[in-house]
């Protein structure tokens, strides 16, 4: 597993559809929720994005709109439309004219989701085109769902967004123009490999050396890269790496004791320390929490 992968697994990102059908006649759509993430996939047609401020902008089928934390904007058809606005199930509006359109909510199971979420641009736009190959099956998976309306099509539909969530977070990843921060650190050719033998090994008592060697850099070429990509050092990465993974395992109810040895504190009392100045929360109450 990258490192990359290891990081999105730990959000454990849930998905909560709250609009899936053909819009047809003189329709608009506004911000559902400001402030949450949430996205958008356009299954048929085109429509307008509009964002204050901003040109607007025209989305068509299969093409992704991500906001990590939403704001106000609208969308609309690219050419108006007569009739009153309807949202009908695609079944029922096969022959009429209209814009097909999915939306949903995602909700990080994990408070690490917030290092992502602030690396993301406020909106980030994918296009469904040969640089982004796994939108246009998927989308094509949704429509075959929207019309056999199949005895599990719910359930296959919200695998797929999870689905279109994940492959949007690592397209974030992979993506040159993040500059610095979380993602830069996952993106980078040398610099991963060592994030990668930390979360491996999350337990090993790791050296500066070690970690250069992961990344075939000498001591000082690794450490200066980290800090001016990430603002943080590797040994503040690494501690910072074994809290986020010990919260995934105390909220699966692991107990305390067990938690500290997995991720390299060989006393129960100082990973507590570490443990409640990086949450707030002791361990315990995290533990606890779950079992409740």
């Amino acid at each position: 597993m990258t490192a990359s992968a290891g990081f999105i697994r730990l959000l454990n990102a849930k998905v909560d559809i709250y609009h899936n059908a053909k819009i047809c006649g003189n329709w608009q759509i506004n911000a559902h929720h400001v402030g949450r993430t949430c996205f958008h996939v356009v299954t048929e047609g085109m429509c307008l994005l509009a964002l204050p401020g901003q040109a607007d902008c025209v989305l068509r089928t299969g093409d992704l709109v991500l906001f990590p934390k939403e704001i106000e904007h609208t969308l609309m058809p690219v050419d108006p439309l007569a009739g009153e606005q309807q949202h009908l199930p695609y079944v029922q509006a096969q022959h009429l004219e209209g814009t097909g359109l999915l939306c949903a909510s995602v909700q990080l199971n994990h408070g690490a989701g917030r290092y992502l979420l602030d690396a993301i641009p406020e909106v980030l736009i994918i296009r469904n085109n040969s640089a982004n190959a796994w939108l246009s099956p998927l989308t094509e998976l949704l429509r075959i769902e929207h019309y056999q309306q199949g005895p599990l099509g719910d359930v296959v539909i919200q695998r797929l967004c999870e689905l279109m969530f994940t492959y949007a977070m690592a397209n974030c990843i992979e993506d040159s123009t993040v500059q610095t921060g979380l993602l830069a650190l996952y993106a980078h050719p040398r610099l991963s490999a060592a994030i990668q033998a930390m979360h491996d090994h999350p337990a090993k008592s790791w050296s500066l050396e070690a970690l250069a060697q992961q990344a075939a850099m000498s001591r000082t070429a690794f450490a200066t890269a980290f800090k001016e990509l990430s603002g943080w050092t590797p040994m503040q990465y690494l501690t910072w790496w074994r809290m986020q993974l010990a919260w995934h395992l105390l909220a699966d109810g692991e107990p305390v004791a067990i938690v500290a040895d997995k991720i390299g504190y060989q006393s129960e009392a100082a990973f507590s320390r570490a443990f409640k100045s990086e949450f707030k929360q002791t361990a315990g109450e995290v533990r606890r929490g779950a079992r409740n």
